[in-house]
């Protein structure tokens, strides 16, 4: 007979669909903990532009792995790997559920299907990279890596300066593709993730929330936060933190290379297409339960939901 796993909650969506209002509402109904699923609200000092939870929010329900990387020291899936399954047991030896929130799908699968054993990191080829992506550009990069790893080339954007990287590095350090250097070297966890993903049953309602919410950005001080941070030296705009969707769009802005007008429209426009990517991922794992981000009944439809998969 099949041992029973403990739990594990996960509540995807694409950015701006409403996963933290109702990470809250769950929080406020169940023994849930939090625990923040985000590649960019780990960095402290970036607060607006990642839509993190307020201060307020965050005294009432404290969610984990927020703020807890300097901007300058990138963060790596198999960090969050490691942290977010300390925090799980954590959370489990506490007598509660852990509650994975949050829009970093990657993560999600790295978790849920853990990571192939790599070389480490190597500090000369990073920087030299990084000094080629500066003198070529990051689609540069890709365009070599689709000839030397097609397949790792494929699923990374051309714009997702770590990850290409990354599978440049791995290439260079092990003289093969990155699936090739480590055939069969995944370890899984062993919990029940029970994944649940809400995002809006019309696409251009998701762009509406989109263009709305990066304007409340604005307004609320997204160019004074990012102009506080470039003014930090050691926080170059090839770094992961700095080419973060929104960030990048007010870098270029304050470096006189967009005006307002064209910051804003580019920022929503790279929002939109990482909401695309998300949905991708979401739509390509079949073990999802999918909710209408506007269903009147969302809560009490996830409760229930939860009742047929977990002991309340």
């Amino acid at each position: 007979m099949r041992m029973k796993l403990p739990p594990v909650l996960c509540l995807m969506g694409p950015t701006a669909s409403g996963k933290t209002a109702l990470a809250m509402a769950l929080h406020a109904q169940l023994p849930v903990d939090i625990i923040s699923v985000d590649a960019a609200q780990v960095y402290r000092g970036m607060d607006i532009g990642t839509a993190k939870p307020s201060p307020s929010e965050l005294a009432q329900v404290p969610h984990r792995l927020i703020d807890i990387r300097d901007p300058a020291q990138p963060y790596s899936a198999a960090e969050f790997c490691a942290d977010a399954l300390r925090e799980i047991a954590a959370i489990h030896q506490a007598g509660r559920l852990p509650l994975l929130v949050g829009g970093t799908m990657f993560y999600f699968r790295a978790l849920e299907q853990g990571l192939s054993d790599l070389p480490s990191a190597s500090p000369s080829i990073r920087a030299r990279l990084t000094q080629e992506a500066e003198e070529a550009g990051w689609p540069a990069l890709h365009a070599r890596l689709t000839r030397q790893d097609p397949t790792s080339a494929a699923r990374i954007n051309p714009a997702d300066a770590q990850r290409i990287q990354r599978a440049l590095e791995v290439v260079e350090i092990t003289g093969q593709p990155v699936r090739q250097a480590n055939p069969a070297t995944r370890r899984t966890p062993a919990y029940d993730f029970i994944k649940l993903a809400i995002y809006p049953a019309e696409r251009r309602t998701l762009h509406a929330q989109i263009a709305l919410r990066y304007q409340a950005m604005l307004t609320a001080g997204l160019v004074a936060e990012v102009e506080g941070l470039v003014q930090r030296p050691d926080l170059t705009a090839n770094l992961p933190s700095m080419r973060t969707v929104g960030y990048r769009q007010v870098i270029a802005y304050l470096s006189g290379a967009l005006n307002y007008q064209e910051m804003v429209e580019k920022g929503i426009i790279a929002t939109r297409q990482l909401a695309k990517r998300q949905l991708t991922w979401l739509r390509a794992d079949r073990e999802l339960y999918r909710l209408d981000a506007h269903n009147p009944v969302l809560l009490r439809s996830v409760l229930e939901y939860l009742t047929t998969r977990v002991h309340l």
